[in-house]
């Protein structure tokens, strides 16, 4: 810290004020630093630093130079941690309970014997009105194989999404998704068009599940990976098992993606939240079987 002299050829200059000392001191040993020499006193209550009024230009580019270099630029916040549901597992087991309890019960003559025809996607019927025949296909399988991808591969997408959404909630998106995605084909397909199996339901928790990730990652992360990777990948897995097949409904696979996608997207927003908690995941699920339970009612009666 340097004193004033009694006899100046120039005045001196107040450069900095602080109420804490040790910024003028700081400062001053800066310019100390740079051969300028400065004085710090105490007037009205705070700490000033004074140069000789010949070097004050010089001083100021030398304290802005460093008070640029030294400024800290907070990081940012980390992004808060995605957002994980227990009991997936329980919606997992609970569609495999499904699928292989209409298979067997089909299997074993329980029911009318022409149970599997009342229930397929038959357009010419959906046309007519018979719109729970979208709902019923879902869990119709014609052979051993049909049945046996669609139950580990939508038991382990199911899961995640389970994971992400809740299970009730989850499956519910997906039983709608794909119930309106069959809805359509049939109404626009023609006549001749049937189609069974859970594969427009499997694509319909992709497109939830990708689209979901994509718009919670999009709020929160600073890279385009994150961000874009989840939709990126769901439309790369449509496209990949989608489409591979003599008897695959590209179509309705498709559909069963849109469909999903924009479900997740609209269950991703903020004011989506209170459909994730633990008491709607419940009424969620009770209104899967529900809608299972009245379309399978409407057929079979």
């Amino acid at each position: 810290m340097g004193y004033a002299s009694t006899c100046r050829v120039n005045p001196l200059i107040e450069i900095h004020s602080s109420p804490h000392l040790a910024e003028c001191e700081e400062r001053a040993f800066v310019l100390t630093a740079v051969g300028i020499p400065s004085e710090v006193t105490f007037e009205g209550g705070l700490f000033r630093l004074w140069v000789d009024e010949s070097v004050v230009v010089l001083a100021t580019r030398h304290l802005a130079q460093y008070e640029a270099e030294s400024r800290v630029v907070p990081a940012p916040p980390p992004p808060p941690p995605e957002e994980r549901h227990g009991g997936a597992w329980i919606g997992a087991l609970l569609y495999a309970f499904v699928l292989l309890g209409a298979s067997f019960a089909i299997a074993r003559g329980i029911g009318p014997l022409d149970a599997f025809a009342r229930g397929e996607l038959d357009a010419s019927r959906v046309q007519q009105g018979e719109w729970w025949r979208a709902v019923t296909a879902l869990v119709l399988h014609r052979d051993a194989e049909h049945l046996a991808g669609n139950l580990v591969f939508g038991v382990w997408i199911g899961y995640f999404a389970g994971r992400r959404l809740g299970p009730g909630l989850a499956w519910c998106a997906i039983v709608l998704s794909a119930s309106l995605a069959n809805l359509l084909d049939a109404l626009i397909g023609p006549a001749v068009y049937r189609s069974v199996g859970a594969s427009t339901a499997l694509f319909a928790a992709i497109g939830i599940l990708a689209a979901y990730t994509w718009r919670e990652r999009h709020r929160t992360a600073r890279r385009w990976a994150p961000r874009w990777g989840p939709l990126v990948a769901g439309i790369v897995l449509l496209g990949w098992t989608g489409s591979q097949g003599e008897n695959t409904d590209l179509v309705a696979h498709a559909a069963g993606f849109v469909l999903g996608a924009v479900t997740g997207s609209l269950l991703a927003l903020p004011s989506a939240s209170r459909l994730r908690q633990r008491t709607t995941q419940g009424i969620a699920g009770l209104a899967t079987f529900a809608l299972l339970a009245v379309a399978w009612i409407r057929a079979l009666v």
